[in-house]
């Protein structure tokens, strides 16, 4: 049994990731042992010298059995081991010299080891200072190198000749011109950095892999290529963000920000084209699926400024959790699930890698009617059947139809939603009367019709009767943006219309 949990297997990583929440007793015992020992030698605290002892001994234990866990959990590997080495070799000194504070200090010992308190303090001092570096490694090696230290304020930061504080990217800046811009650096790199080099950098390498840098990440891990240049469905990076969020391969894991649909749409594009490392974005094939993606990373006028005075109308809406027994059927049918908020249990369900899908499956959103918030079946078999039953999803806000056979007469089943706010029309059966239908719609903000059987004198017609919905009817980077932004956010009050 002690040679299975020596190796790398499964029993050994189960145990191991108990650490963090093991490494927690030594600290709490030690700090608790430092601070009583403290007040007793100064006066404030009347407490026995046995109870300290007794402390020291549960510390010594822990700490070991924290090292013991320590090490089965760096069997699994991913770890820079210069840092490693530091952080165990600490621990281990914590553990010994904690064993020798409470065998100088303990009754039982103190009278048989020569010059026991003279030892005692040194051994109890080195255990403490041992502890607080530990920590520190341990928490670069978990969250990456000099993360205790990464903010530290001025006018310390220069007293001490560290480096400005490099901030954590938590979003992607727009771009000024989209077709100019650069695919990896300016499109594809700050999805990575924003989701993923938190786990896979310099000082923490899951998996082996490295993503901060694109020498790395094409070298891959010990799993092999992180993706197949051309090929992004046989790509082990978008393989694993497609999985569903329970799988222990799914990434990012379960509890960490996700990628959104758009980004792993982007991605997967930036592959599929060969993966480059200098073109730009007008020099690449871009697909229609492509296109809105790439349009909501430009930058606006209408865009930014709609975007900084935006309320959604499901901001306030609560609804309780799915039950995770349907969310497992959507993802093993091929659908995308990802929560909007984990506060308020809304989901966005998209069908990007399930073109088949059709009225039939329609079905299978029924159980989570209430939670769903985005919808997205663009490039799908649906038909107005599919959108009588959407009618049921009463906290729907935002709906992609694009490229599919809906006409007028299946939009006249989307009246009675109270929450829509933005819907995607492009390249549809919908006409001049579908339009005039879903304009009409309370709390309509936006609606995407160009490529679709909508006139340009309807559309004239439309935006002069409800000046509050932005109708886009022809492709526009400017408008796109516009007309993305406000269906993320989703409140526009000023009308477009791109020619």
């Amino acid at each position: 049994m002690l040679h299975i949990l020596l190796q790398a297997s499964s029993w050994a990583l189960f145990i191991g990731r108990f650490h963090p929440v093991l490494v927690h007793l030594p600290i709490g015992f030690l700090l608790i042992a430092a601070l009583l020992e403290i007040g007793r030698r100064t006066g404030k605290v009347q407490v026995s010298e046995s109870a300290i002892s007794f402390i020291l001994f549960w510390s010594a234990i822990s700490a070991t059995i924290a090292c013991v866990a320590g090490y089965l959990l760096s069997l699994g590997g991913g770890y820079d081991d210069e840092l490693l080495s530091d952080h165990m070799w600490q621990g281990i000194g914590v553990a010994v010299f904690a064993w020798i504070a409470w065998i100088v200090k303990s009754d039982r010992f103190h009278n048989i080891i020569p010059f026991a308190s003279i030892i005692y303090l040194p051994a109890f001092a080195l255990a403490t200072l041992l502890l607080l570096s530990a920590g520190h490694h341990g928490g670069s090696l978990t969250h990456g190198e000099a993360y205790l230290t990464q903010y530290t304020p001025e006018p310390f930061r220069s007293l001490a000749g560290m480096s400005p504080v490099k901030e954590a990217v938590t979003e992607i800046k727009p771009l000024a011109d989209v077709n100019q811009a650069l695919v990896y650096k300016d499109v594809v790199q700050p999805i990575l950095e924003m989701r993923c080099v938190q786990c896979h950098n310099e000082s923490k390498q899951k998996g082996d892999l490295r993503m901060d840098k694109l020498a790395l990440l094409l070298k891959g891990g010990e799993g092999g290529p992180a993706f197949v240049a051309g090929k992004s469905a046989e790509s082990d990076m978008i393989k694993r963000c497609l999985l569903p969020e329970n799988d222990d391969d799914h990434m990012p894991p379960k509890g960490k920000p996700q990628l959104a649909t758009d980004q792993i749409t982007l991605i997967s594009w930036w592959i599929d084209q060969g993966a480059p490392a200098d073109k730009k974005v007008a020099e690449l094939t871009i697909s229609d699926q492509v296109k809105p993606a790439l349009a909501a990373l430009g930058t606006s006028s209408a865009a930014n400024a709609t975007a900084k005075n935006t309320v959604s109308a499901i901001q306030n809406v609560k609804v309780p959790a799915a039950s995770e027994k349907d969310l497992s059927a959507l993802r093993k049918a091929g659908l995308i699930v990802n929560a909007l908020s984990q506060d308020q249990n809304l989901l966005e369900v998209s069908a990007v890698n399930t073109p088949n899908f059709s009225d039939k499956d329609i079905t299978l959103l029924a159980p989570i009617a209430e939670q769903i918030a985005w919808l997205k079946l663009g490039d799908t078999k649906i038909t107005d059947s599919a959108l009588k039953e959407m009618s049921k999803f009463k906290n729907l806000n935002k709906l992609h139809l694009e490229h599919t056979i809906v006409t007028d007469a299946g939009i006249a089943h989307l009246k009675s939603l109270p929450l829509l706010e933005y819907i995607n029309l492009v390249n549809t059966k919908v006409g001049d009367s579908g339009l005039r239908e879903v304009a009409a719609f309370k709390g309509l903000r936006s609606v995407y019709v160009w490529q679709s059987a909508v006139t340009d004198s309807v559309v004239n017609e439309v935006s002069r009767k409800y000046p509050n919905v932005m109708i886009v009817n022809g492709f526009n980077e400017a408008a796109v943006a516009a007309f993305l932004k406000a269906g993320d956010t989703t409140t526009l009050k000023a009308k477009s219309k791109a020619l």
